[in-house]
């Protein structure tokens, strides 16, 4: 597919990898329509892109805003799932001063994978169903997911749901392909956005020195991944790896 044919919606589109998304896009001739519940953020996007608040926790949102998107460009035929938080901690730790066993929250748990897991994949139902309904074809998907979904200590939640988008692009690749639709996956490894900035220094100097290319990622080298995704038309039901080479 080419850039300049693509009515995409990004979510998470307010900052770091989602708001470079939606300008290298916007460059590129795309119309694009960025959601995100970061309305400042949103205000900050270049003229021409569309905007609007988006909760991907929220059912009633995704399908407001689906509608809304494909009214504002005139149709849609892509969506880049961006949108995620992270809620990290240990499911269970044993307090160094009182002793006393500490768990993961359910709060914790549900916050992660209501956005990651379960915003995302009602963003990609909704998205799917309204190209059917119109017969919107070729379409692609891209879910963001991380090299996270390989296992990392202290992210049992986000784990759980990175994992589940990359093992989803096989599913709905299948799913999808009677529509013309393709699902794939790209899994950033340690990205400079503002979620990564409000790591722990020492954690995050830890990862740093554990990547081959000697460097944090910026959001252009995941673009180019993602520009790839959607590109190259034989791509499908895969995940891309970008790195570094870090092994988590």
């Amino acid at each position: 597919m080419r850039l300049s044919d693509m009515k995409i919606i990004i979510t998470g589109g307010a900052q770091g990898m989602g708001a470079h998304f939606a300008k290298r896009l916007h460059e590129a001739g795309a119309q694009v329509a960025a959601g995100d519940v970061n309305e400042a953020g949103l205000a900050e996007l270049p003229a021409g892109i569309h905007r609007r608040r988006l909760n991907v926790a929220d059912e009633a949102d995704i399908q407001s805003f689906v509608a809304w998107a494909h009214g504002a460009m005139g149709g849609l035929n892509g969506l880049i799932n961006n949108a995620g938080i992270l809620r990290d901690g240990l499911l269970v730790k044993k307090d160094k001063a009182t002793g006393q066993v500490v768990k993961l929250t359910t709060e914790q748990w549900n916050a992660v994978l209501g956005v990651n897991l379960t915003g995302a994949s009602f963003m990609v139902r909704e998205v799917v169903a309204k190209m059917v309904e119109t017969d919107s074809r070729p379409g692609v998907i891209v879910n963001m997911s991380s090299i996270a979904r390989h296992g990392n200590r202290g992210q049992s939640n986000y784990v759980s749901a990175k994992a589940a988008l990359a093992a989803n692009a096989v599913t709905w690749s299948r799913e999808f392909g009677p529509f013309g639709i393709r699902c794939v996956a790209v899994a950033p490894g340690m990205i400079e956005t503002p979620m990564t900035q409000g790591m722990n220094q020492k954690a995050r100097d830890a990862l740093v020195a554990a990547v081959p290319v000697g460097r944090v990622g910026v959001p252009e080298d995941i673009w180019l991944a993602v520009k790839f995704a959607i590109e190259c038309d034989y791509f499908n039901g895969r995940t891309i790896d970008v790195d570094g080479g870090l092994s988590m």
